[in-house]
């Protein structure tokens, strides 16, 4: 239980922090900040997704690499799942508001950058740290 709690309270400081990113803070209007929130997910989302394929290209090649890429797969698969699932919780309380939208990619945007950290951390794997799936260059 206390986990949990720490991780909203972690999620919630993100989300903040995220809602002000590129000066979202400095929208004129809702609408605006709403697209500032959408514009600075969408960038995060790339940028997993360009660390995403990059472990995968180090899980490509090698038949004994096949079961770490699955396994890969499916972690993404359910972080995804899991992203969608705690922002649409995070944004409950606004539903049909005007700042939902911003809530919601904000969120979206801090837990996307929080996996963005961790992709970065396995591509600096080190030869031999059996703790880490994703092999050395």
């Amino acid at each position: 239980m206390r986990i949990w709690l720490a991780a909203l309270g972690f999620i919630a400081i993100a989300v903040i922090r995220s809602a002000h990113a590129d000066d979202c803070g400095e929208a004129p209007d809702q609408t605006s900040m709403n697209e500032c929130a959408a514009k600075e997910f969408v960038r995060a989302d790339a940028e997993l997704n360009v660390l995403y394929q990059r472990i995968i290209g180090r899980l490509s090649g090698d038949a004994d690499r096949a079961e770490i890429r699955k396994a890969l797969v499916a972690a993404q698969r359910a972080w995804v799942a899991f992203r969608d699932a705690e922002c649409a919780f995070v944004g409950s309380s606004t539903i049909g508001g005007t700042i939902n939208p911003t809530i919601v990619a904000s969120c979206r945007a801090a837990v996307t950058n929080k996996r963005i950290d961790d992709f970065k951390a396995y591509l600096k794997c080190e030869e031999g740290n059996l703790s880490c799936p994703v092999p050395a260059n």
